[in-house]
């Protein structure tokens, strides 16, 4: 789409326009022009000759240095370089030759009127439009790139995070080609690749993706909702969810030693936890989150920091969350508590559902991983 900066040159073209922006523009479009690099150089040394900031139709645009003056502009081009690079310019219709009788360049005035030969830059300014034009064509362009490139990277990465996480949670899955897949697709993406090779690469880890994702039980334990049923059957079973709601004056400091006994017994067959999901799809899944952070989540730490400030307001006590960071790994209980904001109008004791999630965990039997794909599925 052509901007209103595009129409007003071609409606209004010939007229003053600087000349530095109109080869910011051809460099953006030099390979619809068919120039290189080092065209585009010599083009920028030539235009250093021109008096003024803008090329006006009303004076003279004729330029007329010495063959080794532009080389020493050029940043010591060779002569025979800088000819074949002045030939492309000229074969693409950007600058004109003003050959003198002796073919030599320079500049008289004759009755008071200049004459110059050597190089007319008014073919610059006539297809300033066009440039321009092209110069938006070939942006777009590279910003669809990027923004595939991006994609293409982020897919990977949840793929190799579902790959190894598929390793140890779904021995059965094809978690070898999958992560080949990811390993190849991260040496491809080094590579200049283009437009629709880079669809191509979207598409099949998108595809790979959802397979992957396709081999986790999707179901998680059930959430305390105060309307349901079984309410008071959960409450009775889950007597660390009481927890969060007694006083330190009200435990019995017998009962409390025999609580310290028992939880060092279980922490020493603690099973390694779980690897976290992809940060990329805890984000795209629990959105929650993101209300409370004032600066956007991009990275773990920034998760981890939102989940430190939120976790107060939602009545779970200091005891709780730490020992959730101690089986799970600070990433995983900030993504337990993401998918626990997604539904937390469901949940009638916070403290208590965390602290029945953390000890699944140390048995080996829990993963956010699996709830945060559950949320996604029943938001789709």
């Amino acid at each position: 789409m052509i901007s209103l900066k595009t129409r007003q040159l071609a409606a209004d073209a010939p007229c003053p326009i600087d000349k530095w922006h109109i080869l910011r523009d051809l460099t953006a479009a030099r390979k619809s022009f068919e120039l290189s690099d080092r065209d585009i150089t010599l083009l920028q040394a030539l235009l250093s000759f021109h008096p003024d900031s803008q090329l006006d139709p009303a004076k003279s645009l004729v330029i007329h240095p010495s063959n080794e003056t532009i080389c020493t502009r050029a940043g010591g081009m060779a002569n025979s370089t800088m000819r074949r690079h002045l030939g492309r310019l000229v074969e693409a219709g950007l600058l004109r030759r003003r050959d003198s009788p002796n073919g030599k360049r320079y500049a008289r005035r004759v009755a008071g009127e200049k004459i110059a030969f050597g190089f007319d830059l008014t073919p610059l300014l006539h297809r300033a439009a066009e440039i321009a034009q092209r110069a938006e064509e070939a942006r777009a362009h590279e910003a669809e790139i990027k923004t595939l490139r991006e994609t293409a990277s982020l897919l990977r990465r949840d793929l190799a995070a579902l790959s190894d996480l598929g390793l140890t949670q779904c021995p059965e899955g094809p978690w070898d080609a999958l992560s080949d897949m990811a390993r190849l697709t991260a040496r491809q993406l080094r590579r200049k690749l283009d437009l629709e090779t880079l669809e191509q690469i979207v598409a099949s880890l998108r595809t790979a993706v959802a397979r992957a994702a396709s081999f986790f039980e999707f179901e998680t334990p059930e959430m305390s909702s105060n309307g349901a049923p079984n309410e008071q059957h959960q409450q009775s079973s889950l007597k660390e969810s009481l927890d969060s709601e007694l006083t330190n004056e009200e435990i019995d400091p017998a009962s409390e030693n025999a609580a310290l006994d028992s939880e060092i017994d279980t922490r020493i067959a603690e099973k390694p936890a779980a690897p976290p999901p992809p940060l990329r799809l805890v984000l795209g899944t629990c959105s929650e989150i993101a209300v409370f952070s004032p600066d956007p989540i991009q990275d773990w730490h920034g998760l981890i920091r939102a989940a430190e400030k939120i976790r107060p307001m939602t009545g779970i006590s200091d005891s709780a969350w730490n020992d959730a960071k101690a089986a799970m790994g600070p990433e995983q209980a900030s993504t337990t508590l993401c998918a626990m904001l997604q539904r937390f109008s469901e949940i009638r004791n916070p403290g208590g559902y965390l602290r029945h999630l953390t000890r699944k965990a140390r048995e080996g039997g829990f993963s956010s991983t699996r709830m945060i794909l559950a949320l996604e599925r029943r938001a789709a």
